[in-house]
């Protein structure tokens, strides 16, 4: 079962895997060997790294550039960072989250980004600006990606803003399933994926956006990212075609870049903590182009927990 994530959101990163000291940083950061940071030192600052010298490490670097009070970052916690990231032998960047005018969100240890993310992060501290160096073996390897050369050695300038912890599975208020016409969602929370049945007949032709567990948390907005677990199927067939559960990762859902109109509608206006039925018709989801395993013209059904919004 393949993963839609690059079908679901406008691709912005280059990140995805489809692939100690004080903030009185100084203007040449960086003890290590690392490449110094040569202007814009400062947590919130856009940096300027200068090009590595000598031969890069073959083992993950991390080294603080200045240290943060907030909370030591897990696996499994939804992060925003901002970043700028370049090769080793570069003085180029070939991406970076400060001039987007926002942060990068993620879940860290779910397999969103290079694994060179996933382990140099894990430990940092809400607030903390870290530079990490990561070989080929953590980045993008052999293979490379867009501007980055196979087997480079990347530098990123990483600023940790804010972290929530993901709760397992929504939590609130079972709601009536009365309609005999739509799917039936499991009231489960024990982090497991819910059972869906699915009714004989034909699937609704409007969206469908039905609280199955309503939760008190706030009211999701346009401009929110949020954390989901969720299993969505075709409604012909009752056909699973992906499914966060399956693969043990939760998904991180930017609304304002989530491409199928059903499932953005759908969730916008929710509360967060809660369980929802989506059914997309065609015209809100994919429409008559096929996409990897869904057929032209299908109607989907989603069944979504709202973890936590960042």
């Amino acid at each position: 079962m393949r993963r839609l994530a690059g079908l679901l959101v406008v691709p912005l990163l280059l990140l995805s895997t489809a692939a100690c000291g004080d903030d009185k940083a100084s203007d040449s950061a960086s003890s290590e060997g690392n490449p110094a940071i040569t202007a814009g030192a400062k947590f919130g600052e856009k940096p300027t790294l200068a090009k590595g010298e000598g031969d890069p490490p073959k083992e993950l670097k991390t080294e603080v550039i200045s240290e943060g009070d907030g909370a030591k970052l897990k696996n499994g916690d939804a992060i925003q960072v901002n970043y700028l990231g370049q090769a080793w032998d570069s003085t180029k960047p070939f991406d970076n989250s400060f001039d987007k005018g926002q942060p990068f969100d993620l879940t860290l240890g779910a397999g969103m980004v290079i694994q060179g993310w996933d382990k140099g992060l894990v430990g940092q501290k809400v607030g903390s600006r870290v530079q990490l160096v990561i070989p080929p073996e953590l980045g993008y390897g052999e293979q490379g990606q867009g501007d980055i050369k196979p087997n480079a050695t990347l530098v990123f300038v990483v600023d940790v803003v804010k972290a929530t912890q993901v709760p397992k599975s929504a939590k609130g208020t079972p709601v009536a399933q009365d309609n005999i016409d739509l799917p039936k969602v499991g009231t489960n929370t024990d982090g497991k994926a819910p059972t869906v049945t699915f009714p004989k007949g034909n699937p609704p032709k409007k969206l469908v956006s039905n609280y199955i567990l309503e939760s008190d948390g706030d009211v999701i907005k346009e401009t929110d990212s949020i954390v989901v677990n969720y299993e969505a199927y075709l409604w012909k067939g009752a056909k699973k075609f992906d499914s966060t559960y399956d693969t043990g990762k939760t998904a991180t859902f930017p609304l304002a870049q989530i491409t199928v109109k059903g499932l953005k509608s759908g969730l916008v206006g929710k509360k967060v903590g809660s369980r929802v039925l989506l059914v997309i018709p065609p015209d809100q989801a994919f429409g008559n182009e096929a996409q990897q395993t869904i057929p032209a013209n299908s109607t989907l059904v989603w069944s979504v927990d709202i973890l936590t919004k960042m």
